[in-house]
């Protein structure tokens, strides 16, 4: 009997309590494209009868719509959703629906098969204990199959069937079956050691070995689909895991109550435990354990509560409260596996947002150790990584954060990466381990200070830093202005983009990439230079305006002075000094800014000078003015 108006009327009450008790299991259907991920769902949903009887009329009137012949239903059309998809016949975003047996409830997530929308497969690969791998019977294994298989176990499932689907198409072949199985056994050795793997021959279309063993495949004795999913064990390893809660919210409804609440990402709590908050490493004992429907003895992985604590403790959004005999870790640096999700390539040096919990922090990422190729699982030279590139990096966050390496606790483990400019998600990582470094260094205590040194030169420390493009006049502008301050008796170093490159840089091309690491060294090397009370004069094209503000951030508050020499390209061109712009449109120079490289003016520049109507000399004159009305050139 399908679920009926009535049927929901009169027993929701019943229906839900008979299912409330039943163990969850949560997996995803993934693959190549056209495999039959949205065919099973359907196909499960059916056989389940969880299906309402509208639905299924809608469903019938779909399939003849889209052609489906005779008596068929065309299944995938129950979990695509998006108009784009049942107008295309494709799985564009994620799909979750939900079922039940008698044994089981179910969680499953459709995931698009097309290589464009990986990011969403790995999105839905994140929370799933099972992931059934579809594969087409008549095309094996293909790289998309490679990729998926290799994402489920980077993200920490174990546990794959490995469908292989549309038997009916090659006559139900044992040899095709068993071939593919083969194939597939010999690339999962290098995927992980404890991966257990469930073949199971199948026609999602025709229902063969899905909730039962079908006599067309008499020559497989091992169990249907459903069988399997409702038998698999289901242990989830946070419920042993020592105690961790990153914080969500500071619960203050007045002044006689302060909690913490958050998701219990990994063991249990009760009140009078010794606990800890990270980062800060501060104790207390846990007083209460609070719900909307009453006080807890005992709270598990995957509640929501709010916690007491016996201690006055500072803590916030993002701070994690952890077992105080079982912390987690504390670190600013780490090593990470990346799958990046941006059609824009990394940028190694370049900042971007990482959310962690509730925490998010800024983050700067490292060139490649290498990438990951997803046909031989082998390790290959990477200086970026690309979309739906798999790579394995460092990064430094701005501040240091609680955590347990991925493959302990996914919840402590894993992260999103987000671009500062469009606020997108551009990667998915997983933290490997701290690096000791992030321990073993710390700042040297020096007596003779930033403040001392500015003084004996009587002036303030300022990092001026003059961008626009080739030939707009920075270095000539620059140039003349520390020739007038050297006649004020001022202590100044040019950094020009040119000279750096016959040294320091001189190891960097022109590529996106290259120019991010240029200006992240002359950077750290202007900084330097201001922590010697230096007054230091950078001329760099610059184009991104992320680096820019990286370079704003390492200096000390309101000593960063972004000049913007802003000269049309027409009128830069027009000069092309060093004949660069003519090599430039004749092809000869690649990645060159303005050409074919965007340059990112600046939005909020402290001084912006036009060289179109105004000298260098001018220009350098309106510079020490603004330097005098700020104070940096007083003693």
């Amino acid at each position: 009997m399908r679920l009926t108006d009535d049927l929901i009327a009169s027993d929701i009450g019943a229906y839900l309590q008979k299912h409330e008790h039943k163990s969850l299991l949560r997996f995803i259907t993934c693959g190549s494209v056209d495999d039959g991920k949205s065919t099973l769902i359907g196909r499960l949903l059916y056989d389940s009868k969880m299906i309402f009887e509208d639905q299924l009329a809608s469903l019938e009137a779909d399939s003849k719509r889209v052609g489906t012949q005779g008596e068929n239903i065309d299944f995938a059309l129950l979990v695509d959703g998006l108009a784009a998809e049942r107008e295309q016949g494709i799985t564009i975003d994620v799909a979750y629906r939900f079922f039940a047996t008698d044994k089981r409830k179910f969680i499953v997530a459709d995931t698009p098969g097309h290589e464009q929308y990986t990011r969403n497969m790995a999105t839905g690969a994140s929370t799933a204990d099972v992931a059934i791998l579809m594969i087409d019977a008549r095309k094996g294994i293909l790289t998309q199959t490679r990729r998926h298989s290799f994402i489920t176990t980077l993200l920490g499932i174990r546990r794959l069937v490995l469908a292989v689907n549309k038997m009916d198409l090659v006559d139900y072949s044992e040899q095709v079956f068993n071939d593919i199985v083969e194939d597939f056994y010999d690339f999962a050795d290098e995927l992980a050691t404890d991966l257990e793997i469930q073949p199971i021959p199948m026609s999602a279309l025709a229902g063969i070995n899905i909730t039962e063993n079908s006599r067309e495949t008499d020559w497989y004795d091992g169990p249907s689909l459903m069988d399997y999913l409702e038998t698999v064990p289901i242990g989830d390893k946070r419920l042993n895991a020592p105690f961790r809660m990153p914080v969500q919210w500071v619960n203050r409804p007045n002044l006689d109550f302060r909690g913490f609440s958050g998701q219990i990402a990994a063991g249990t709590v009760k009140p009078g435990d010794r606990i800890k908050t990270l980062p800060s490493g501060r104790q207390s004992t846990i007083t209460r354990i609070v719900t909307a429907t009453g006080d807890l003895d005992e709270a598990v992985a995957g509640q929501s509560i709010t916690l007491t604590l016996a201690d006055e403790v500072d803590s916030s959004r993002g701070d994690v409260i952890v077992s105080a005999d079982s912390p987690a870790e504390v670190s600013d640096q780490f090593q990470v596996r990346v799958l990046w999700m941006s059609d824009t390539p990394l940028l190694p040096g370049r900042r971007y947002l990482l959310k962690i919990g509730a925490k998010t922090v800024t983050a700067t990422i490292n060139a490649p150790k290498y990438g990951i190729d997803i046909n031989t699982l082998n390790d290959m030279p990477a200086k970026t990584l690309e979309l739906n590139q798999i790579g394995v990096t460092t990064l430094s966050l701005d501040q240091a954060i609680a955590f347990d390496p991925y493959d302990e606790n996914r919840e402590m483990g894993g992260f999103i990466l987000i671009d500062r400019q469009t606020n997108d998600t551009v990667g998915l990582g997983m933290i490997d381990f701290a690096l000791r470094r992030a321990s073993n260094i710390h700042w040297q205590a020096i007596d003779i200070d930033r403040a001392t040194l500015a003084e004996q030169k009587g002036q303030k420390p300022a990092v001026l830093w003059f961008t626009g493009l080739s030939g707009s006049g920075k270095s000539t502008i620059a140039n003349a202005l520390q020739k007038r301050l050297f006649a004020l008796g001022k202590h100044t170093f040019i950094l020009d983009g040119d000279n750096v490159r016959h040294g320091l840089n001189r190891d960097l091309g022109f590529t996106d990439v290259d120019r991010v690491e240029n200006v992240r060294r002359v950077s750290n090397v202007a900084r330097l230079m201001s922590d010697a009370g230096l007054i230091t004069l950078v001329s760099f094209i610059s184009p991104f305006r992320d680096e820019r503000q990286m370079a704003r951030n390492l200096m000390a508050d309101g000593e960063f002075v972004e000049i913007h020499v802003d000269t049309p390209l027409n009128v830069a061109e027009q000069r092309d000094v060093k004949g660069l712009y003519k090599k430039a449109r004749a092809g000869e120079i690649k990645n060159f800014t303005g050409i074919d490289s965007p340059y990112e003016a600046p939005l909020t520049p402290e001084l912006r000078i036009n060289t179109v109507g105004q000298s260098p000399e001018d220009a350098a004159e309106t510079i020490l003015d603004y330097l005098k009305e700020k104070g940096f050139l007083s003693h």
